[in-house]
């Protein structure tokens, strides 16, 4: 994606976000040299990768196949493999109408996909195979904790107010439908750099063509601008 693109985004879904009266983090308005300046103070945001997160799977069509995100908190691996701490992760997904976020499933991270606003959110599942292709087999949810089976390949449309929750080993592919929408996501730790098995070969983040500076940072910008002591 070329970096005027995602600034792009980013004005739109900063825009769209205060429509609904979302507020994010004051870090999220940072500018580069900022961030630069703060030194070991945003450790834990960059080690956890909290932040803004444009991409689009490296398909080149964002509008297409794309997802802009927010993480605003996340635990670490060591609490996890401890079991004990911050073991959660939370963010707010803008999803676009007919923008696909590619079928895909974690090893690891359960998570709850929920309808904040707008418009109607639509979640393809199937289960895994043992091969980690598409079973046939129906695959049964909870959508806000009432069990729900459809075949493989079936749809289910949350409506504003609405969330599914998603195991482990459970793929999955979402769009928006008849308008953007704001959706939540409530996890366990998030690991995007290891826990995303996409049913196609994909990038999970998008390679940069840095045609103008950044407005705000993404995650992925964190290791450039952000000295941290060793």
């Amino acid at each position: 994606m070329k970096r005027s693109e995602i600034n792009a985004v980013i004005r739109d879904v900063d825009g769209f976000l205060q429509e609904y009266r979302f507020h994010l983090p004051p870090f999220a308005h940072w500018s580069p040299d900022t961030w630069t300046a703060k030194g070991n103070a945003v450790r834990q945001i960059v080690e956890r990768g909290l932040g803004w997160d444009v991409t689009d799977f490296g398909r080149g069509e964002f509008e297409r196949s794309g997802l802009a995100a927010f993480t605003l908190r996340n635990g670490s691996l060591a609490d996890l493999q401890a079991g004990s701490g911050e073991l959660y992760c939370e963010k707010v997904l803008i999803v676009g109408v007919d923008q696909v976020t590619p079928l895909h499933f974690h090893w690891t991270k359960t998570e709850d996909i929920i309808n904040r606003g707008g418009g109607e959110l639509v979640v393809q599942l199937y289960n895994v195979s043992e091969e980690e292709g598409l079973a046939e087999s129906d695959v049964t949810v909870r959508t806000d904790g009432i069990a729900r089976t459809v075949p493989a390949g079936g749809r289910v449309v949350l409506s504003p107010g609405e969330s599914i929750t998603l195991v482990p080993y459970c793929y999955h592919t979402f769009w928006a439908a008849e308008g953007t929408v704001l959706a939540g996501e409530v996890s366990l730790v998030n690991d995007d750099a290891a826990d995303n098995r996409f049913h196609e070969p994909l990038g999970r983040f998008p390679e940069i063509v840095e045609d103008e500076s950044p407005l705000f940072l993404l995650v992925g910008d964190y290791e450039r601008y952000c000295v941290l002591d060793s």
